[in-house]
């Protein structure tokens, strides 16, 4: 199964233990960002992992946001 996650600023070190967790258990896992603590608007990595859920690049996504 391959899960998207994405998250803002806020969400992201939530999004890493997440990451981290579904890894170990062998799922795939494609990160849309955001890749740091920096602030970020959000829709430049929600978007892309919401979309690759519906083209059916993905089979769920992750969603995080503070």
């Amino acid at each position: 199964m391959k899960i998207a996650i994405a998250s803002d600023h806020a969400g992201y070190r939530y999004k890493e233990i997440i990451k981290a967790h579904l890894n170990s258990k062998g799922y795939q896992v494609e990160d849309f960002g955001a890749h740091s603590e920096e602030p970020v608007d959000y829709p430049l990595f929600i978007r892309p992992a919401a979309e690759a859920v519906a083209r059916g690049d993905c089979d769920k996504g992750i969603i995080l946001g503070g």
